[in-house]
């Protein structure tokens, strides 16, 4: 078992000017996390005991943001960026004495995983070093620290490529900027800092360079997961980390049971759960806490965002938020399922239907074009198409309440509060405002009067006057016929 670092110091503070937003660059968000979200997850897991993120652009909304999604972490702030040294300085300043390892890791560097982390522990405690760094070999090493190996396989020191003679150009190992130190090592190296260097600020590759004079073996954990040393500098970066990370999650969950007919079309966060036999159609986003059960159908061409889809249901064409749909129900296609939806089990929200907190019973239906919300729905019902609950008089939103097993009939309107009772009808077209008892039917229509002649008189010349003149002609001949012909 891996030993428990004594502290993980992630470092978040950079202003990330290449990403040209509003947005520190640590909150932009990839897979259902921010940056920093995956940063800290990855930390989380090695169980540490402190857990500290070192802000300073945006620093409020960082803090926030960290506070909301991991409580027990808690915040260091760099006041000024004056090097990933003082950044370092800044977190250890936040808390107690430490001994034992000490893992420093970044923000933006989502693919990290705390495999890998716990790994270079292993190593760092396995070889007796004072530090040790997380390495990657690149065919193309351009613009980063090279690392400079011994003949013992001890890292003897870091090149930064600007600073590289030929020899060390020819070098492919690469310095991530991920460390594991021996805690009094990492105290003591920070100590020695100084600014006298092109940039003005304190590295903490020079504590490296301290450990060593001091005796203590530095050493590297080479990765051959090149992603995972990657940091997200600008937009291009994080689409393409995006892509590589959900081409990870697809692939697990392919390998878990799940079919997914276009991977490259499919987007899921590392929050969702899918269970087995489940069908993911090309287009498909499923985004944040949703869940989708054993041998469900999703797509295509659907977005589920913290939406439970229970085992067996279909879902085609949809964009729910926040909505329930039960086991064996079937939802879509272009079908809006708003938060606070509960679809039960065998029901149906059909076509070109808006649902919003609607409870909607065991084997109810809601086939086609209709707008159900603040309503509270019985197990057995239809709901028959174009009907429209009519939750909101301007002011407030009101309730509606149908009974088990009634029949709306189509074009209905329902004036919210109103509550039609179990067994009820309502016939096609009425406006029903006020409650049924059961086993009643809702008529609430005027009677049909028809008024010859007023297209002639109103709308002369139309096309429509001219085919009622001509359908009119048709029928006097057809009553001289049948006239003729009974005489």
């Amino acid at each position: 078992m891996t030993q428990r670092p004594a502290a993980v110091v992630v470092l978040a503070a950079g202003e990330g000017t290449r990403m040209k937003s509003s947005t520190p660059k640590v909150l932009h968000e990839l897979a259902g996390r921010t940056l920093v979200g995956h940063a800290v997850a990855a930390a989380q897991s090695l169980e540490p005991d402190h857990l500290t993120v070192v802000v300073g652009h945006g620093r409020d909304q960082v803090a926030a943001h960290i506070a909301d999604v991991a409580p027990t972490v808690t915040t260091a702030v760099q006041e000024e960026q004056l090097g990933t040294g003082h950044a370092v300085q800044c977190a250890l300043e936040t808390l107690p004495e430490l001994t034992g390892v000490v893992v420093v890791t970044y923000g933006d560097v989502p693919l990290l995983s705390t495999d890998t982390l716990r790994a270079l522990i292993e190593q760092h405690l396995a070889d007796g070093n004072g530090a040790t760094v997380l390495t990657a070999e690149l065919d193309d090493p351009s613009g980063y620290g090279r690392i400079v190996r011994g003949d013992d396989g001890a890292v003897h020191g870091i090149v930064e490529h600007k600073d590289a003679d030929d020899a060390t150009l020819r070098i492919n190992e690469i310095n991530s900027g991920i460390y594991a130190f021996d805690a009094e090592v990492l105290r003591a190296g920070l100590s020695r800092l100084t600014t006298d260097n092109a940039q003005g600020e304190l590295y903490l590759t020079d504590v490296l360079g301290f450990a060593r004079g001091d005796g203590r073996r530095v050493g590297a954990l080479v990765t051959d997961d090149v992603w995972q040393t990657e940091g997200v500098n600008d937009r291009v970066q994080l689409a393409a980390l995006h892509r590589e990370l959900n081409r990870r999650i697809t692939t697990r969950w392919m390998r878990a049971g799940v079919t997914i007919v276009d991977p490259a079309t499919t987007w899921i966060d590392v929050t969702v759960t899918l269970g087995r036999d489940v069908t993911v159609r090309p287009g498909v986003q499923l985004h944040g806490a949703t869940s989708i059960g054993e041998g469900a159908q999703i797509g295509p061409d659907s977005t589920l965002r913290d939406t439970t889809v229970g085992p067996g249901a279909e879902v085609v064409r949809t964009h729910a938020i926040g909505a329930e749909i039960g086991a064996r129900a079937t939802v879509g296609p272009f079908s809006y399922l708003r938060a606070g939806t509960r679809l039960g089990e065998k029901g149906k929200i059909g076509g070109f239907v808006e649902t919003k907190k609607a409870e909607i019973g065991e084997g109810s239906k809601v086939p086609h074009l209709s707008y159900v919300g603040d309503a509270t729905i019985g197990d057995g019902v239809n709901i028959g198409a174009g009907t429209i609950v009519a939750n909101y008089d301007g002011v407030d939103k009101h309730q509606t309440t149908i009974g088990d097993h009634t029949f709306v009939g189509s074009d209905s309107v329902l004036v919210a509060p109103v509550e039609l009772a179990d067994g009820s009808y309502v016939a096609a077209g009425s406006t029903v405002t006020s409650r049924t008892e059961p086993g009643e039917l809702a008529v609430a229509r005027a009677r049909q009067r028809n008024i010859p002649g007023w297209v002639e008189r109103k709308r002369p010349g139309t096309a429509t006057d001219e085919a009622a003149r001509r359908a009119n002609a048709r029928q006097t001949k057809d009553d001289a016929r049948v006239e003729g012909s009974d005489q």
